[in-house]
């Protein structure tokens, strides 16, 4: 059992005092343009890592929907014509609109035939609220009386289901369908007479329903309505007025909104206790550079989209003073009256942020040349500082996934995971005041302009049926457990623990490809020089004259000196390099070698001996170039030819001769990518590899006693929808290929893995595909199976794989794969995942596969910035991943014996290294003084861990191995030291008898 893991300061009040934060500061217009700097400077990657807290208790849970875009029932009970029908009844649109379908919402999700269907969806989910809207039609359908009383009674249907299974009611009054008729009699939102009639309607759903609803919302994102129904055209109504349309359908909109808070809260609210807002929606926006130019740029694109309405209502009832000063002429002017009655027309702040408007609605010239961002933590930050702290209620939130994705819809989960996350941290870390949230929507339904292309609802409706029965998705099974935990809480799993590792545990580095540089020392020149102290103040070499030369020693090579002393500061017990197979055998076979690479190979491997490192050698490397072959080779079929087979024993059995007494940990192939060979390939590969450990085996092993495998990248692959099974039969498929293809036939059963037979199989015989996956023969799989020592692993990141199709560019047809993103993961500069529970179970899987096999993480690594003076998010990455590696060895019992980190230094890997270098000079970085710090713990100590007493070996001692290597000259040193001691004696004897003369 392992020993629990040492006390740790709470990460949420740590991440508090790095903040500097708690609650925000009562906040001014303008006061949110500070949100940029302040999340530029944060602290990394600690701000970033996801956070594992709960919301507040009483924290409301909710999803949501629209009349339009899930009702149907068009002509049914009596209910009359919106603009979006006749919208999308037309048979062409205005320029620059998309025709969304023939239908639009004719029939939709048929919600208003299967009310208790969805409400049923609503209890499974077990949200405490439902957002929906009432359709202006169906209660007075040509927008004014008489009141339509099948539609009153369908809503107050819908009202006492929700109040039987007590889920609060959060009611739109309007949500973008405004009756035909009001369009058609007064230009809609561009007449003035609309805020009265709004007025009316709203006091007939405030009599009706107002005795069941607690949360009321006026409208739904005005800025859409006003600037692409009036202004751009692009939606319902179609009208192409122009800017100045547009100006004046919001100011009506804003008025309209103010006449009804007033009508609740002067009428209704002493009775019905009920609170009333307006569903403003954003964008976010980041700089381009961090220069006070581009955040004002910023802070005006916020102010011309949510601030042309959020302003006027939580702040002064008037318009931003960006938005004055740029549009003076356009913008009509607000009495002074009217600023009074509009401002603090809002008892929260209701927030819709999502892809309708922040990335399809939002017109380009608004970003003002900034960028977008889907940040909506900083978004409500923003809102907190500008506003003066409001309480929020985020009333739409979520992404979209494609028409085609049906029930595994994980693009939608890890946009959720993101969007509720970044709610948490901004309750958490930054003191705004979120009291909801709601998803967006409860079931797939018509999408506005992109009509029914893309799908947003955790329910999948088959639009084509005729029930229209709602299946859920994965996402519902994620936003339910989340609601059960009331958010993410913390995981045993995913916490450190202390301990240690066994004695003898390998603590490496690697490094692709030592730096070799033969070039002999200074003092190796045979030429004779003198010095001209005259003139030049130079040595001049004496033509003609020659000293005699001595035998050539390792330690004549500066480079290698130089790498051996890095190594010995990190305080590694093991140095993973390759070698070169096209350099040290240029033809390819014995017929040109170049012994003086081989001898600098021979030198430095004695040398790291020397100071106790032991080398660990592969002796092939797929690189870019050739994949490292020897020309004659690569030329020929590279491993496509089974010549390669025997030239790669030769090279094997050459190396093991030349370097076998200075290295006793072989790699016969380094980390071969399955993703660049064929099958042909990756059998020749497997018979190489096994001949070379058979030859060390019966050769070299009895005199050598080394030991010596396969390294192969692993990987892990997690499927993208957990509760999925067929996400679950993707993820088991592509392991078997990334990891089995080439393990299986050596780890296990000497044959390729039956998975992998099976699918080839499936998909030639399918898609008339031509795969062939070679067989071996029985005298084959018996040289193949077994020939290891051990099991070496590369392991750098995770990906995450589905099998509903949604990206084509990242869906694999052969494997019938869709790579998925969590976009809640850290991850590197080149987009590589962090996600240090990976290794874990990779490890894991090692080890339910092939059993109780001594396991080597053979390399583990990250890029990083090279611009950042610390590389924070290496010495994360190679904390949480042995921490990681530790949790395999000490509560799992994977057989592990040695981790190597990735890599030695930037030169040969650039941004992966520990040592940077610029100029011809190495500098350490926090990362390396991090791992030496962790090696030299042995692991993770902690104040109940038993200290481990590791017995020393004799032969290991680096003083004893420094002594036998260098007997001649500490004999030329002993002879001095002798010759001292006689001359001292000498001096002092014939001092003594001269004295006595003189006496």
């Amino acid at each position: 059992m392992a020993p629990p893991p040492p006390p740790v300061l709470p990460v949420l009040p740590v991440l508090l005092v790095l903040l500097g934060l708690g609650r925000p500061l009562l906040g001014a217009p303008g006061q949110g343009a500070g949100t940029w700097a302040r999340f530029a400077h944060l602290p990394y990657p600690q701000d970033q890592l996801f956070l594992h807290d709960t919301f507040p208790d009483g924290f409301l849970w909710g999803a949501g929907s629209a009349a339009y875009q899930t009702e149907g029932g068009w002509r049914q009970g009596g209910k009359g014509a919106s603009i979006w029908d006749t919208f999308t009844h037309r048979p062409t649109t205005p320029a620059g609109s998309i025709l969304p379908g023939p239908t639009g919402g004719d029939v939709a999700s048929d919600s208003y035939n299967n009310i208790f269907r969805d409400i049923e969806g609503l209890r499974h989910l077990g949200v405490s609220h439902y957002r929906f809207s009432l359709a202006w039609t169906r209660l007075m359908p040509n927008g004014t009386a008489p009141v339509n009383p099948v539609g009153l009674a369908h809503y107050s249907q819908v009202l006492s289901r929700l109040q039987e299974l007590g889920i609060e009611p959060i009611v739109t009054l309007y949500h973008w369908d405004l009756p035909q008729g009001l369009q058609d009699a007064f230009g809609g939102w561009a007449s003035p007479v609309l805020p009265n009639l709004f007025h009316d309607y709203a006091e007939l759903c405030f009599r009706h329903f107002g005795g069941q609803v607690r949360y009321w919302l006026t409208m739904d994102n005005p800025y859409v309505v006003a600037w692409h129904g009036y202004g751009t055209g692009r939606l319902p109504p179609g009208v192409q007025g122009g800017p100045s349309l547009g100006y004046r359908a919001a100011h009506h909109l804003l008025q309209a909104h103010a006449k009804v808070w007033h009508l609740y809260n002067d009428h209704f609210r002493p009775t019905q206790k009920g609170k009333v807002s307006i569903a403003l929606s954003s964008h976010w926006i980041k700089p381009q550079h961090m220069t006070e130019k581009n955040i004002k740029e910023c802070q005006k694109s916020l102010d011309f989209v949510l601030g042309w309405f959020a302003k006027p209502i939580f702040i002064n009832g008037d318009y931003p003073e960006s938005m004055r000063s740029n549009l003076s002429s356009l913008l009509p002017e607000f009495s002074e009256e009217d600023k009074k009655y509009i401002k603090g027309t809002a008892d929260f702040f209701a927030l819709s942020f999502g892809a309708t408007l922040s990335f399809q609605l939002l017109d380009s010239h608004m970003k003002f040349q900034q960028l977008e961002s889907i940040s909506l933590r900083q978004l409500l930050y923003w809102i907190s500082t500008e506003y003066n702290n409001p309480p929020v209620f985020i009333v739409e939130n979520s992404w979209f996934v494609s028409g085609s994705t049906k029930r595994d819809d994980a693009k939608y989960i890890y946009y959720l995971k993101k969007f509720i996350m970044e709610t948490l941290k901004a309750i958490r870390y930054d003191g705004v005041n979120v009291f909801g949230y709601t998803v967006w929507s409860l079931l797939d339904g018509f999408e506005w302009h992109r009509g029914y292309s893309i799908r947003r609802g955790l329910f999948y409706v088959d639009f084509q049926s005729h029930d229209k029965k709602l299946i859920p998705k994965s996402s519902v099974l994620f936003y339910q457990k989340l609601i059960e935990k009331n958010g993410f809480p913390p995981l045993p799993e995913n916490q450190p623990i202390a301990g240690v590792f066994p004695c003898g545990f390998a603590w490496g580095i690697v490094d692709n490809y030592i730096q070799v540089d033969t070039t002999p020392a200074q003092f190796l020149d045979p030429n004779v020089y003198v010095w001209d102290v005259h003139q030049t103040k130079k040595l001049i070499k004496v033509d003609g004259v020659f000293t005699s030369q001595r035998k050539h020693h390792c330690v004549d090579f500066a480079a290698i000196r130089l790498q051996i002393s890095l190594l010995q500061e990190m305080h590694v017990t093991h140095f993973h390099f390759s070698l070169k197979w096209s350099s040290v055998l240029p033809l390819g076979n014995l017929s040109l070698i170049n012994h003086t690479l081989v001898h600098y190979y021979q030198c430095f491997a004695s040398e790291l001996l020397r100071v106790n490192i032991t080398p660990v050698v592969a002796l092939w490397q797929p690189m870019a170039e050739n994949q490292e072959l020897p020309t004659s080779l690569a030329k020929f079929g590279a491993w496509e030819n089974s010549e390669t087979v025997q030239a790669f024993v030769e090279y094997a059995k050459f190396c093991f001769a030349s370097l076998g007494d200075h290295v006793k940990f072989w790699i016969t192939m380094n980390e071969p990518s399955v993703k660049n060979l064929t099958y042909t390939a990756g059998h020749n590969l497997l018979r190489a590899h096994a001949k070379a450990w058979h030859l060390y085996d019966k050769e070299f092993r009895r005199s050598q006693k080394g030991k010596i495998s396969i390294a192969l990248q692993a990987d892990w692959v997690e499927p993208a929808c957990p509760f999925s099974r067929n996400d679950q039969e993707v993820a088991d498929r592509i392991l078997e290929f990334d990891i089995g293809w080439l393990a299986e036939p050596i780890f296990g059963s000497g044959d390729y893995p039956h998975m992998m037979r099976a699918w080839l199989h499936q998909r030639n015989s399918v898609d008339l595909y031509n795969f062939h996956l070679p067989s071996f023969s029985e005298d084959e799989k018996k040289l193949i199976q077994g020939s290891f020592d051990f099991f070496a692993l590369s392991h750098y990141t995770t990906i995450l794989v589905g099998w509903e199709k949604e990206d084509a560019l990242k869906y694999d047809h052969y494997l019938e794969v869709q790579m998925i993103s969590d976009i809640t993961w850290l991850h590197s500069p080149s987009r590589a995942a962090v996600v240090p529970w990976g290794l874990r179970k990779v490890l894991r899987w090692v080890k339910s596969k092939y059993g109780d096999v001594p396991v080597y993480v053979m390399a583990n690594g990250i890029d990083d910035d090279q611009n950042m003076v610390h590389d924070k998010l290496r010495v994360y990455y190679i904390q949480n991943y042995i921490n990681e590696a530790l949790k395999a060895y000490a509560l799992d019992n994977v057989n592990l014996q040695g981790y190597f980190v990735y890599s030695f230094n930037d030169k040969t890997a650039p941004k992966y290294g520990l040592y940077s270098y610029a100029a011809n000079q190495y500098e350490p970085k926090p990362s390396m003084k991090h791992y030496r710090e962790i090696i030299d713990n042995n692991g993770f100590p902690g104040p109940d861990t038993a200290e481990v007493l590791c017995p020393e070996e004799a032969a290991m001692c680096p003083e004893c191995h420094f002594f036998r290597t260098r007997k001649s000259l500490f004999a030329f040193i002993s002879f001095i030291f002798v010759a001292f001691i006689v001359t001292i004696f000498c001096i002092m004897y014939y001092s003594k008898r001269a004295e006595r003369r003189y006496k």
